[in-house]
């Protein structure tokens, strides 16, 4: 194909990637009561399942009781007059682009397949799979874990007693929805990998080489995104430790194969 053709074929990918995440985003409007009450607002009130469970621990090893709050001290407020319109409207375009991932995927697999051997090309369905249950792994881990932890360490946090915390609805929405899409990002790092390591862009000896000074990285990440203590901090940092390491043994397989391919054709 020439490189037109490729800009068509591209085109139309994102044409159809757009379609999908409007139908899924009409799906998540039709259901917007659910989307708003039990999962947006789920981490604002102190019953939701992580704060129990963060409790439960704190209490048998007489530990920071923030998490046993019965409710969260701030108040959600609209400020603009288009405000709920507007969060209604990117909301359900996010909870849209999320349902529509594995198509999304499965457009981009078939535009990069013309370019591999047909050996390759057997993989597509495990390569959905895998791709989007790390990307779901990562948006659940986001909203179950950092998501109640900053909401929790940024509600009791305070100044003054004169300050009272009255979030804008945009603030808090942003909050839950830029960190469970990064983190589910973030889990696709073994993909990337994978892609990296096939095209010779990285081997494991190089991963291996800065792997000190990618858990530094993720020790900062992790100190950033959660309260300043050290269980929050590991509960966080290990998940991202073993995607690197996993990243590690897959770039390891792939050099392997690369240099056996190399071989085979001196």
């Amino acid at each position: 194909m020439s490189f037109l053709n490729h800009l068509e074929e591209l085109r139309w990918l994102l044409v159809r990637s757009t379609i999908a995440i409007l139908i899924t985003s009409v799906i998540a409007v039709i259901f917007n009561e659910f989307i708003f009450d039990v999962i947006i607002f789920g981490p604002k009130r102190g019953d939701f399942l992580t704060y129990q469970f963060f409790c439960t621990i704190a209490q048998q090893f007489d530990l920071d009781q923030s998490f046993c709050n019965n409710e969260l001290p701030f108040v959600i407020q609209n400020r603009t007059m288009d405000g709920q319109l507007s969060v209604l409207i990117w909301t359900c375009i996010t909870a849209g682009f999320i349902m529509a991932f594995p198509f999304i995927l499965w457009e981009f697999w078939k535009f990069i397949s013309p370019a591999l051997y047909e050996k390759e090309r057997k993989y597509a369905k495990l390569f959905i799979f895998v791709s989007s249950i790390l990307f779901f792994l990562g948006v659940i881990f986001g909203y179950f874990i950092l998501v109640p932890l900053s909401i929790n360490f940024l509600a009791n946090f305070t100044i003054s007693s004169i300050v009272e915390n009255q979030i804008d609805i945009n603030s808090y929405i942003s909050l839950v929805k830029t960190t469970s899409l990064a983190t589910g990002l973030i889990f696709e790092l073994p993909i990337i990998i994978f892609f990296l390591a096939y095209l010779g862009l990285i081997t494991d000896s190089f991963l291996r080489e800065y792997r000190r000074y990618a858990y530094v990285l993720i020790l900062i990440v992790a100190a950033i995104v959660t309260p300043p203590d050290i269980i929050s901090q590991m509960i966080v940092s290990i998940p991202l430790i073993i995607l690197y390491e996993g990243s590690i043994v897959i770039a390891k397989v792939i050099t392997k194969k690369n240099v056996q391919k190399q071989v085979k054709q001196v």
